[in-house]
């Protein structure tokens, strides 16, 4: 497949500049903001980048961080994930058994459409090209949220 055909899911430094050398960009998974403006200092402004942003719409905060728990459990206990985010501001404590509520909340906000669309803003705000969403819990139907979303973002 030629080069500007495909985008590589990188997270560190060395992976970023493969995706910059011999892709058409980098797709991010399980970032802030933070590490998509890291991204897009190593990649450039000629490539793209997607992050990935989870979104926990409309529950109440205690019902939203249990179901963004559930999803990041395994993904916190992967090393390439965990190095990643303490190397763009969380520390151990804050993403061990469960992670804090501020960690939960910063990786998967939750609330109001407002609010979703303030957390992929963010991303764009950075320096992303485009913000693939995940809506959670995974099970339910995600239409009436991006729906939603889209409307917050003026986005038809």
């Amino acid at each position: 497949m030629p080069s500007d055909r495909r985008v590589v899911s990188a997270l560190g430094p060395r992976t970023l500049a493969l995706a910059a050398e011999r892709a058409a960009g980098t797709h991010p998974y399980l970032t802030t903001p933070e590490h998509t403006r890291f991204a897009r200092g190593i990649v450039g402004p000629e490539r793209l980048v997607a992050p990935e942003q989870r979104l926990v719409p409309g529950l109440e905060p205690g019902q939203a961080r249990a179901a963004a728990r559930r999803f990041l459990e395994r993904y916190l206990s992967l090393s390439n994930y965990r190095r990643t985010l303490e190397s763009h501001g969380f520390t151990a404590a804050q993403l061990d058994d469960g992670a804090t509520d501020e960690a939960v909340e910063a990786l998967a906000p939750h609330g109001s459409p407002a609010r979703l669309a303030e957390a992929v803003r963010g991303h764009l705000d950075a320096g992303a090209d485009h913000v693939c969403v995940q809506i959670l819990p995974a099970r339910e139907d995600p239409v009436p949220a991006l729906e939603a979303l889209s409307a917050e973002l003026g986005i038809r």
